[in-house]
Protein backbone atom coordinates (compact mmCIF):
# COMPACT_ATOMS: atom_id res chain seq x y z
CA UNK A 1 0.00 0.00 0.00
CA UNK A 2 0.94 3.48 -1.05
CA UNK A 3 0.74 6.96 1.06
CA UNK A 4 -1.34 7.95 -1.77
CA UNK A 5 -4.05 4.86 -1.08
CA UNK A 6 -4.59 5.97 2.68
CA UNK A 7 -4.84 9.68 0.98
CA UNK A 8 -7.20 8.40 -0.91
CA UNK A 9 -9.38 6.50 1.10
CA UNK A 10 -9.64 9.55 3.17
CA UNK A 11 -10.74 11.51 0.28
CA UNK A 12 -13.61 9.16 -0.44
CA UNK A 13 -14.88 9.45 3.57
CA UNK A 14 -14.73 13.32 2.47
CA UNK A 15 -11.60 14.00 3.86
CA UNK A 16 -9.92 18.00 3.30
CA UNK A 17 -6.23 17.99 2.27
CA UNK A 18 -5.77 19.15 6.23
CA UNK A 19 -7.56 16.27 7.86
CA UNK A 20 -5.25 13.91 5.80
CA UNK A 21 -2.50 15.81 6.91
CA UNK A 22 -3.59 15.20 10.40
CA UNK A 23 -4.47 11.99 9.92
CA UNK A 24 -1.33 11.27 8.57
CA UNK A 25 0.18 13.21 11.22
CA UNK A 26 -0.73 11.24 14.01
CA UNK A 27 -0.68 7.46 12.39
CA UNK A 28 3.45 8.81 11.39
CA UNK A 29 4.37 9.99 14.92
CA UNK A 30 2.74 6.91 16.39
CA UNK A 31 -0.23 8.88 18.50
CA UNK A 32 -3.76 7.70 19.32
CA UNK A 33 -6.16 9.10 16.42
CA UNK A 34 -7.88 11.50 19.25
CA UNK A 35 -4.33 13.19 20.11
CA UNK A 36 -3.91 16.92 19.99
CA UNK A 37 -5.53 20.49 21.33
CA UNK A 38 -8.63 19.86 18.84
CA UNK A 39 -10.99 16.67 19.80
CA UNK A 40 -11.84 15.15 16.44
CA UNK A 41 -15.42 15.69 16.53
CA UNK A 42 -14.40 19.27 16.43
CA UNK A 43 -12.18 19.19 13.28
CA UNK A 44 -12.89 16.07 11.93
CA UNK A 45 -16.27 15.96 9.36
CA UNK A 46 -18.45 12.73 10.52
CA UNK A 47 -18.30 10.44 7.81
CA UNK A 48 -14.61 10.91 8.64
CA UNK A 49 -14.78 10.09 11.78
CA UNK A 50 -17.36 7.26 10.87
CA UNK A 51 -15.03 5.39 8.82
CA UNK A 52 -11.60 5.96 10.80
CA UNK A 53 -11.39 3.49 12.82
CA UNK A 54 -12.04 1.00 9.92
CA UNK A 55 -9.22 2.85 7.87
CA UNK A 56 -6.42 2.73 10.86
CA UNK A 57 -7.02 -1.10 11.55
CA UNK A 58 -6.38 -1.88 8.20
CA UNK A 59 -3.42 0.56 8.21
CA UNK A 60 -1.85 -0.85 11.67
CA UNK A 61 -1.46 -3.94 9.98
CA UNK A 62 0.29 -2.75 7.40
CA UNK A 63 3.42 -3.84 9.65
CA UNK A 64 3.33 -5.71 12.84
CA UNK A 65 5.72 -7.31 15.02
CA UNK A 66 6.78 -10.99 14.54
CA UNK A 67 9.91 -10.94 17.06
CA UNK A 68 12.29 -8.61 18.74
CA UNK A 69 15.81 -9.12 19.17
CA UNK A 70 17.45 -7.16 21.84
CA UNK A 71 21.24 -6.30 21.42
CA UNK A 72 23.67 -5.26 24.33
CA UNK A 73 24.82 -2.48 22.77
CA UNK A 74 21.47 -0.78 22.80
CA UNK A 75 20.60 -1.55 19.50
CA UNK A 76 16.82 -3.99 18.66
CA UNK A 77 16.33 -5.54 15.89
CA UNK A 78 12.59 -6.42 14.61
CA UNK A 79 11.61 -8.85 12.29
CA UNK A 80 8.48 -6.91 10.75
CA UNK A 81 5.17 -8.93 9.55
CA UNK A 82 3.96 -7.83 6.56
CA UNK A 83 0.29 -7.83 5.10
CA UNK A 84 0.60 -10.55 2.39
CA UNK A 85 2.85 -12.78 5.00
CA UNK A 86 5.94 -11.36 3.82
CA UNK A 87 8.47 -10.26 6.66
CA UNK A 88 11.14 -7.47 6.60
CA UNK A 89 13.93 -6.37 9.32
CA UNK A 90 13.91 -2.89 10.80
CA UNK A 91 16.50 -1.50 13.09
CA UNK A 92 16.33 0.14 16.19
CA UNK A 93 19.38 2.23 16.81
CA UNK A 94 21.10 3.82 19.70
CA UNK A 95 20.70 7.75 20.06
CA UNK A 96 17.15 7.06 18.98
CA UNK A 97 17.54 6.13 15.58
CA UNK A 98 15.85 3.41 12.96
CA UNK A 99 16.86 1.37 10.17
CA UNK A 100 13.94 0.26 7.77
CA UNK A 101 13.78 -1.98 4.47
CA UNK A 102 12.76 -0.70 0.88
CA UNK A 103 12.03 -3.99 -0.03
CA UNK A 104 11.70 -7.75 0.53
CA UNK A 105 14.74 -8.98 -1.14
CA UNK A 106 17.12 -7.11 -3.02
CA UNK A 107 18.22 -7.59 -6.95
CA UNK A 108 22.11 -6.15 -6.42
CA UNK A 109 23.11 -9.33 -4.93
CA UNK A 110 26.00 -7.90 -2.17
CA UNK A 111 28.22 -11.36 -1.87
CA UNK A 112 28.35 -10.48 1.38
CA UNK A 113 24.79 -9.77 2.13
CA UNK A 114 21.78 -12.64 2.85
CA UNK A 115 19.08 -10.24 1.93
CA UNK A 116 20.21 -10.75 -1.59
CA UNK A 117 20.61 -14.65 -1.51
CA UNK A 118 16.63 -15.13 -2.82
CA UNK A 119 17.10 -11.63 -5.05
CA UNK A 120 13.95 -9.37 -4.75
CA UNK A 121 11.04 -10.95 -3.87
CA UNK A 122 8.93 -7.68 -4.65
CA UNK A 123 8.88 -3.52 -3.51
CA UNK A 124 7.70 -2.77 -0.25
CA UNK A 125 4.89 0.64 -0.63
CA UNK A 126 5.45 3.63 0.93
CA UNK A 127 2.93 3.24 3.46
CA UNK A 128 4.71 -0.07 4.65
CA UNK A 129 7.75 2.01 5.11
CA UNK A 130 6.35 4.63 7.39
CA UNK A 131 4.77 1.79 9.10
CA UNK A 132 7.45 0.43 9.82
CA UNK A 133 8.76 3.89 11.43
CA UNK A 134 5.12 4.27 13.54
CA UNK A 135 6.02 0.61 14.54
CA UNK A 136 9.59 1.43 16.17
CA UNK A 137 8.13 4.45 17.84
CA UNK A 138 5.78 2.16 19.74
CA UNK A 139 8.89 1.19 21.51
CA UNK A 140 11.25 4.07 21.57
CA UNK A 141 11.36 7.62 20.34
CA UNK A 142 12.64 7.48 16.76
CA UNK A 143 14.57 11.07 15.52
CA UNK A 144 16.40 9.81 12.46
CA UNK A 145 15.32 7.21 9.82
CA UNK A 146 18.11 5.49 7.48
CA UNK A 147 16.84 3.88 4.51
CA UNK A 148 20.05 1.01 4.93
CA UNK A 149 17.96 -1.38 5.81
CA UNK A 150 16.79 -4.48 2.89
CA UNK A 151 16.33 -3.41 -0.25
CA UNK A 152 17.94 -1.22 -2.32
CA UNK A 153 16.53 1.96 -2.20
CA UNK A 154 16.74 3.07 -6.03
CA UNK A 155 15.31 0.39 -7.41
CA UNK A 156 11.90 1.48 -5.39
CA UNK A 157 12.98 4.93 -5.74
CA UNK A 158 9.16 6.28 -5.63
CA UNK A 159 7.74 4.54 -2.63
CA UNK A 160 11.08 5.89 -0.81
CA UNK A 161 10.69 9.31 -2.17
CA UNK A 162 6.73 9.05 -1.23
CA UNK A 163 7.60 7.93 3.07
CA UNK A 164 10.47 10.34 2.65
CA UNK A 165 8.65 13.36 1.72
CA UNK A 166 5.92 11.92 4.55
CA UNK A 167 8.26 11.69 7.41
CA UNK A 168 10.34 14.63 6.54
CA UNK A 169 7.08 17.16 7.18
CA UNK A 170 4.18 15.58 9.27
CA UNK A 171 6.23 12.76 10.44
CA UNK A 172 8.53 15.00 12.52
CA UNK A 173 11.88 13.78 11.14
CA UNK A 174 14.39 16.48 10.42
CA UNK A 175 15.45 16.47 6.53
CA UNK A 176 19.68 15.60 7.77
CA UNK A 177 18.01 12.40 9.69
CA UNK A 178 17.14 10.94 6.49
CA UNK A 179 19.75 9.11 5.26
CA UNK A 180 18.99 7.34 1.74
CA UNK A 181 21.80 4.85 1.08
CA UNK A 182 22.31 3.16 -2.29
CA UNK A 183 24.90 1.28 -4.09
CA UNK A 184 24.71 4.36 -6.80
CA UNK A 185 22.12 5.26 -9.76
CA UNK A 186 22.64 8.19 -11.62
CA UNK A 187 18.77 8.82 -11.51
CA UNK A 188 18.99 8.82 -7.64
CA UNK A 189 21.12 12.29 -7.67
CA UNK A 190 18.42 14.01 -9.93
CA UNK A 191 15.57 12.81 -8.10
CA UNK A 192 16.69 13.70 -4.59
CA UNK A 193 17.72 16.90 -5.64
CA UNK A 194 13.56 17.59 -6.90
CA UNK A 195 11.99 16.85 -4.03
CA UNK A 196 10.23 18.95 -1.35
CA UNK A 197 12.42 16.85 1.46
CA UNK A 198 15.84 16.66 0.33
CA UNK A 199 17.85 13.95 2.59
CA UNK A 200 20.76 13.05 3.48
CA UNK A 201 23.10 10.20 1.05
CA UNK A 202 25.04 7.61 2.42
CA UNK A 203 26.87 5.93 -0.87
CA UNK A 204 28.15 2.08 -0.75
CA UNK A 205 31.31 2.34 -1.59
CA UNK A 206 33.21 -0.98 -0.42
CA UNK A 207 36.40 -0.33 -2.85
CA UNK A 208 38.21 1.72 -4.83
CA UNK A 209 38.94 -0.78 -7.52
CA UNK A 210 35.74 -0.82 -10.41
CA UNK A 211 36.68 -4.24 -10.10
CA UNK A 212 36.45 -5.55 -6.87
CA UNK A 213 33.54 -3.51 -6.41
CA UNK A 214 31.83 -5.15 -9.30
CA UNK A 215 32.66 -8.31 -7.85
CA UNK A 216 31.34 -7.30 -4.88
CA UNK A 217 28.19 -6.04 -5.67
CA UNK A 218 27.65 -7.91 -9.03
CA UNK A 219 24.52 -6.15 -10.46
CA UNK A 220 24.90 -2.78 -8.95
CA UNK A 221 24.64 0.20 -11.79
CA UNK A 222 28.36 0.33 -13.56
CA UNK A 223 29.32 3.56 -12.14
CA UNK A 224 33.00 3.26 -11.12
CA UNK A 225 34.05 4.54 -7.89
CA UNK A 226 35.06 7.71 -9.61
CA UNK A 227 32.30 8.51 -11.27
CA UNK A 228 30.08 7.77 -7.93
CA UNK A 229 32.19 9.89 -5.82
CA UNK A 230 31.88 12.90 -8.69
CA UNK A 231 28.15 12.50 -8.23
CA UNK A 232 28.04 12.49 -4.50
CA UNK A 233 30.25 15.68 -4.18
CA UNK A 234 28.31 17.37 -6.63
CA UNK A 235 24.60 16.40 -3.90
CA UNK A 236 26.32 17.31 -1.24
CA UNK A 237 27.04 20.94 -1.89
CA UNK A 238 23.45 20.96 -3.13
CA UNK A 239 22.07 20.29 -0.23
CA UNK A 240 24.97 21.16 2.35
CA UNK A 241 25.02 17.11 3.81
CA UNK A 242 28.38 16.03 3.55
CA UNK A 243 27.65 12.22 1.90
CA UNK A 244 28.68 9.02 4.02
CA UNK A 245 30.53 6.53 2.50
CA UNK A 246 30.18 3.22 3.71
CA UNK A 247 32.62 0.68 3.94
CA UNK A 248 31.68 -2.58 5.02
CA UNK A 249 35.71 -4.11 6.25
CA UNK A 250 36.15 -7.65 5.08
CA UNK A 251 39.31 -9.28 6.19
CA UNK A 252 41.73 -9.63 3.17
CA UNK A 253 39.52 -8.70 0.56
CA UNK A 254 39.23 -4.82 1.16
CA UNK A 255 41.25 -3.83 4.03
CA UNK A 256 44.92 -3.68 2.68
CA UNK A 257 47.09 -0.47 2.27
CA UNK A 258 46.58 -0.28 -1.29
CA UNK A 259 42.70 0.70 -0.64
CA UNK A 260 43.77 2.79 1.92
CA UNK A 261 45.36 5.00 -0.71
CA UNK A 262 42.01 4.72 -3.46
CA UNK A 263 40.29 5.83 -0.40
CA UNK A 264 42.69 8.70 0.34
CA UNK A 265 42.76 9.57 -3.68
CA UNK A 266 38.58 9.23 -3.59
CA UNK A 267 37.73 11.17 -0.62
CA UNK A 268 40.70 13.68 -0.15
CA UNK A 269 39.34 17.22 -0.06
CA UNK A 270 35.69 16.04 -0.73
CA UNK A 271 32.90 16.78 1.13
CA UNK A 272 32.76 13.51 2.63
CA UNK A 273 33.09 10.70 5.45
CA UNK A 274 34.02 7.49 5.55
CA UNK A 275 32.45 5.01 7.89
CA UNK A 276 34.49 2.22 8.57
CA UNK A 277 31.54 -0.94 9.21
CA UNK A 278 33.22 -3.94 10.18
CA UNK A 279 31.49 -7.19 8.36
CA UNK A 280 28.57 -8.75 10.54
CA UNK A 281 29.79 -11.89 10.18
CA UNK A 282 26.85 -14.82 8.84
CA UNK A 283 27.91 -18.19 9.54
CA UNK A 284 26.92 -19.53 5.37
CA UNK A 285 29.22 -16.82 4.42
CA UNK A 286 32.65 -17.24 4.27
CA UNK A 287 33.58 -13.54 5.01
CA UNK A 288 35.06 -12.28 8.18
CA UNK A 289 35.55 -8.88 9.88
CA UNK A 290 39.23 -7.77 10.53
CA UNK A 291 40.43 -7.30 13.98
CA UNK A 292 39.45 -4.39 15.76
CA UNK A 293 42.94 -2.86 16.13
CA UNK A 294 43.10 -3.61 12.25
CA UNK A 295 40.04 -1.73 11.63
CA UNK A 296 41.00 1.51 14.23
CA UNK A 297 44.51 1.23 12.29
CA UNK A 298 42.97 1.96 8.80
CA UNK A 299 40.98 4.81 10.63
CA UNK A 300 43.97 6.81 12.17
CA UNK A 301 45.47 6.39 9.11
CA UNK A 302 43.00 8.01 6.97
CA UNK A 303 42.45 10.83 9.59
CA UNK A 304 45.65 11.52 9.68
CA UNK A 305 45.68 12.18 5.75
CA UNK A 306 42.40 14.19 5.75
CA UNK A 307 39.96 12.06 5.30
CA UNK A 308 37.20 11.92 8.00
CA UNK A 309 36.77 8.57 9.22
CA UNK A 310 34.34 7.02 11.73
CA UNK A 311 34.45 3.29 12.32
CA UNK A 312 31.06 2.44 13.88
CA UNK A 313 29.81 -0.85 15.68
CA UNK A 314 27.76 -2.90 13.50
CA UNK A 315 24.82 -2.88 15.44
CA UNK A 316 23.11 -6.45 16.61
CA UNK A 317 26.27 -8.34 16.25
CA UNK A 318 25.21 -10.44 19.54
CA UNK A 319 22.27 -11.30 18.31
CA UNK A 320 22.97 -12.65 14.54
CA UNK A 321 21.74 -9.36 13.35
CA UNK A 322 22.91 -8.80 9.95
CA UNK A 323 20.94 -8.02 6.95
CA UNK A 324 18.33 -10.47 5.93
CA UNK A 325 19.82 -13.02 8.47
CA UNK A 326 16.51 -12.53 11.18
CA UNK A 327 14.55 -13.34 7.80
CA UNK A 328 16.48 -16.10 6.48
CA UNK A 329 16.16 -17.69 9.79
CA UNK A 330 12.54 -16.92 10.07
CA UNK A 331 12.09 -18.82 6.91
CA UNK A 332 13.58 -22.60 8.24
CA UNK A 333 12.25 -22.02 11.61
CA UNK A 334 9.03 -21.13 14.01
CA UNK A 335 9.54 -17.02 15.77
CA UNK A 336 10.41 -19.49 19.36
CA UNK A 337 13.18 -21.24 17.66
CA UNK A 338 15.00 -17.77 15.85
CA UNK A 339 17.63 -17.49 18.00
CA UNK A 340 20.77 -19.89 17.29
CA UNK A 341 22.30 -21.85 20.03
CA UNK A 342 23.68 -19.48 22.84
CA UNK A 343 22.55 -15.99 21.25
CA UNK A 344 21.15 -13.66 23.86
CA UNK A 345 17.62 -11.26 23.75
CA UNK A 346 15.42 -13.06 21.65
CA UNK A 347 12.01 -12.02 22.22
CA UNK A 348 9.21 -13.92 20.58
CA UNK A 349 5.71 -11.66 19.78
CA UNK A 350 2.72 -14.08 20.41
CA UNK A 351 -0.27 -12.82 17.60
CA UNK A 352 -2.95 -11.49 20.08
Amino acid sequence: MRIEHIRQRLRALGAKPIHEQRVLRLWAQALPQGSGKRRPEDFLPQPVREGLDALMSEVMGLATLRSAHPGSDGSERLLVGLQDGQTCESVLLPRDGLCVSSQVGCAVGCVFCMTGKDGLLRQIGSAEIVAQVALARTRRAVKKVVFMGMGEPSHNLDNVLEAIELLGTVGNIGHKNLVFSTVGDPRVFERLLRGRVKPALALSLHSSKAELRRELLPRATPMSPEELVEAGERYARATGYPIQYQWTLLEGINDGDDELEGIERLLKGKYALMNFIPYNEVESLDFKRPSWERAAEMARWLHRRGVLTKLRHSAGQDVDGGCGQLRARESVLPAHKLARPGARGVVPITPA
